[in-house]
């Protein structure tokens, strides 16, 4: 009861490269549904059974259509009353919780189970206990046609992306007094058996770096600063349980590194100019889900239509992680040259401007209408998203603030610019001024203590729950100071009070492109990460190994570097723009955009490094995840990047606010829904 000692590993072994949510889906499609197939015309279909945690790990890696080729004809919910299916099959998809455990039996045994037999496929590690306790029934052993441990509990969100899909950790975990809750050591565990799982399903065996705490005063160490080590120390204890499999790496085959959300508290609320971003920032979509108004077909009302941005859609993959101004231009182009070489575009025009149409002409209309009509739908839902886009961010002011926002973090703007930005800028929407206040407090620390962090809330017209979020940033990467002043509120960070910059200009890249400026701090560890640059001091590791390349300085490895040599290029100034290589206008086989990343990467998979994993406490960010594409290909190793969630600035935002809440303000979590 095992995964299967026949797949080769997914990076390394024999066969094609493949990136990490191909790897996982194509587990779950064949070797969990396909390996129930029998030369049994009879069992041909099967039913599905899932909890409400393995359908949403099914959902985010296949579709129905997936699964309907494997052989299911129904998806079922375990705890849902279920019809009798005696001449069916059954595949049990579930975590070994005592719960599933109960339902199983009830299904399979006595004189009339609900189905002739059922393959068994346990999401996460499966207690010994549980095992006998099958066994001990004597008329489900004989029904029970596989019992296997899949180890796959996580969700992919992207095609170098996963979450835990733990909503509340940031409160679990960061919240005061979180330690005398039962939620704070239950959440880290289950963190810690999901992000497990990614490395058995891959059979990878990570070296396991952490961010180290640091005493505030030399000698006490807040909780919270703790929880890196304390994940990392789960993880690795998880890790040990797999490594008693035959199939399984005794060796580092890559690394990862786990943050907590205090590495980077800008990367969260400031505004982030790619497409992608843009589309979940400003447009009310839910997830990816854009809702797109038609006009009606008999002259009503105009009609909703719901469309999903996803890795399917050609020009999203393609123009996701542009800039909305490069992705605006190249929607442009690429319409203007396809009306110009597209047969049934062409012929329409002629029509227009009053010419004959041949019926050789015609016939070429009919042979050309089908891609005609499928490039056409998707190049116009994407210019009207972009339009609707640029339409808000002129509406909205957000140049100048986005401006604002990037000289903050480069230390080009200060008290005087924010202020004058309030001033002047009181129509700005109250979470807009939050996000710009946000960014200010965590630069310019001293300008929120005392009641000076009230009176710049009173400029900017924001409410005292408002308040709350700013002075929740300290439960992140704050002192152990909670002394408030009696005339306001304090606020204080572990950094320097002569620092006003986040971030230093990097050099060697060119500008294109306005507000490009900004990087998140994640890209610049990562890179450290590859080339063995990680202060010692700051990132430890739980795992001594014997593969990677030792570091003398602080005991660990490192990875050699897959990377090009760099090239010397002079230093940009403080004040110069600065736009990462990826965000150049291009075509979309430059080699710079993701879904070209991914081809050149599989062509030369033989090439690519060991793995790098990201994982981030409470929550990543768009930019964390762009920023891991753009690595991939410029280190030559997939860079994966895991999160308890991804975090658009508005969830952000309340989740900071929520933790000093003492009792948790939040719906019910949405019911797993069956395609």
């Amino acid at each position: 009861m095992s995964f299967s000692d026949s797949e080769p590993s997914a990076h390394g072994g024999s066969g094609d490269y493949k990136f990490f949510r191909q790897y996982s889906r194509d587990r779950l499609l064949y070797e969990m549904l396909g390996s129930t197939k029998t030369d049994d015309a009879k069992s041909d279909w099967k039913v599905l059974i899932m909890d409400k945690v393995t359908v949403k790990v099914m959902s985010h890696s296949c579709k129905m259509a997936d699964i309907t080729d494997q052989g299911i004809s129904l998806v079922e919910d375990l705890f849902r009353r279920r019809q009798p299916l005696p001449s069916m099959d059954a595949i049990y998809f579930i975590q070994p919780s005592k719960e599933n455990l109960v339902m199983l039996i009830s299904d399979m045994s006595g004189r009339e189970p609900l189905y002739r037999k059922a393959y068994v496929f346990f999401s996460s590690p499966v207690p010994k206990d549980f095992i006998n306790h099958i066994k001990s029934d004597s008329s489900v052993v004989p029904r029970i046609g596989a019992l296997r441990e899949m180890n796959l509990e996580y969700f992919p969100i992207d095609s170098q992306g996963f979450i835990t899909d733990q909503e509340t950790a940031l409160k679990d975990l960061f919240c005061e007094d979180a330690e005398k809750s039962r939620k704070f050591d239950a959440c880290l565990n289950t963190m810690a058996t999901r992000i497990a799982t990614v490395f058995a399903s891959l059979k990878e065996l990570p070296l396991v770096r952490y961010r180290v705490a640091k005493a505030q005063d030399g000698t006490t160490v807040k909780l919270s600063d703790l929880i890196p080590t304390k994940l990392a120390e789960a993880v690795w204890n998880c890790l040990l349980k797999y490594k008693s499999v035959p199939s399984f790496p005794q060796t580092e085959t890559c690394e990862l590194l786990i943050l907590d959300r205090s590495v980077d508290q800008i990367a969260p609320v400031i505004h982030e100019w790619t497409y992608d971003a843009m589309c979940h920032d400003l447009l009310e979509m839910d997830g990816n889900k854009y809702v797109l108004e038609l006009p009606s077909k008999t002259g009503g009302s105009p009609e909703n239509k719901e469309v999903l941005l996803e890795d399917n859609d050609s020009v999203w993959l393609e123009l996701r992680h542009a800039h909305i101004a490069d992705a605006s231009e190249r929607l442009h182009d690429k319409f203007t040259t396809f009306k110009s070489k597209n047969k049934a575009a062409q012929i329409q025009q002629s029509s227009r401007e009053g010419g004959e149409i041949s019926t050789r002409d015609l016939q070429k209309v009919v042979q050309a209408l089908p891609k005609y009509n499928e490039v056409m739908e998707k190049l116009s839902l994407h210019i009207e998203i972009a339009g609707k886009i640029n339409k808000l961010i002129r509406d909205m002011g957000l140049r100048d603030l986005g401006q604002l926002e990037q000289d903050l973090v480069f230390g080009d703007a200060g008290a005087k610019e924010v202020i004058n930005f309030l001033r002047t800028n009181q129509d700005a929407t109250p979470e807009n001024k939050l996000r710009l206040l946000m960014i200010y407090a965590f630069v310019y620390p001293e300008k929120f203590e005392g009641d000076k962090g009230s009176k710049l809330m009173q400029l900017a017209r924001l409410s005292p729950d408002d308040m709350k979020v700013i002075n929740n940033m300290r439960l992140l990467g704050g002192t152990t100071e909670t002394k408030k002043a009696t005339t306001g509120f304090s606020l204080k960070f572990d950094v320097q009070k002569t620092k006003h910059a986040a971030r230093k200009d990097r050099t060697g890249e060119e500008e294109t492109w306005q507000l490009f400026r900004f990087y998140p701090v994640v890209e610049e560890l990562i890179e450290n990460l590859s080339k063995g640059g990680l202060p010692k001091n700051e990132y430890s590791c739980v795992n001594q190994s014997s593969t990677i390349q030792d570091d003398s300085q602080d005991g660990c490895m490192r990875a050699k570097p897959a990377a090009a040599p760099e090239r010397k290029v002079p230093a940009h100034s403080v004040r110069s723009r600065r736009t990462a290589n990826w965000a150049r206008p291009h075509h979309s086989d430059d080699g710079y955009s993701s879904d070209s990343v991914l081809k050149s990467a599989c062509t030369d998979h033989k090439r690519m490094g060991k793995r790098i994993f990201i994982f981030i406490i409470g929550g990543a960010t768009r930019s964390e995840l762009r920023a891991c594409h753009k690595l991939t290909g410029k280190l030559k190793r997939e860079v994966i990047l895991g999160c308890t969630t991804l975090d658009d600035p508005p969830q952000y935002i309340m989740k900071l606010k929520l933790l000093s809440e003492k009792e948790l303000r939040e719906n019910a979590p949405p019911e797993a829904k069956f395609w």
